[in-house]
């Protein structure tokens, strides 16, 4: 089933890995940089108890469901940013039909830490 627009109220952006380059070896000491690819709309909402658990997540907490039109820039390796917090794509829920034109999957925030 395709999504209608007006349950595709949030903005996401796509954030995609880049290999920062050295110019001798290929890769400096920053590593995989991810960096701003599109941005789409989408709808997220909070993925509680059970859903989350099933989604791989060791913890309930900042586990979004994200669903957006099919499109080819986002994939299981990519990180989406929403409401100014970074999240991993759970590569087991990523579910991209484009016969149906959806893509759906389960997102854990990334939490950086404090030093």
């Amino acid at each position: 089933m395709a999504y209608s627009t007006g349950i595709m109220k949030h903005r996401v952006t796509i954030l995609n890995r880049t290999a920062a380059q050295d110019g001798r070896f290929g890769l400096d000491s920053a590593g995989i940089e991810f960096t701003p690819a599109k941005t789409v709309w989408a709808e997220v909402t909070w993925a509680k108890g059970k859903a989350a658990m099933n989604a791989g997540a060791l913890d309930v907490y900042g586990v979004v469901m994200v669903r957006m039109r099919y499109n080819t820039t986002v994939t299981e390796r990519s990180r989406i940013l929403y409401d100014g917090k970074t999240y991993q794509i759970i590569g087991e829920t990523f579910h991209a039909d484009r016969q149906e034109n959806t893509i759906q999957f389960h997102a854990q925030q990334i939490v950086k830490d404090q030093q």
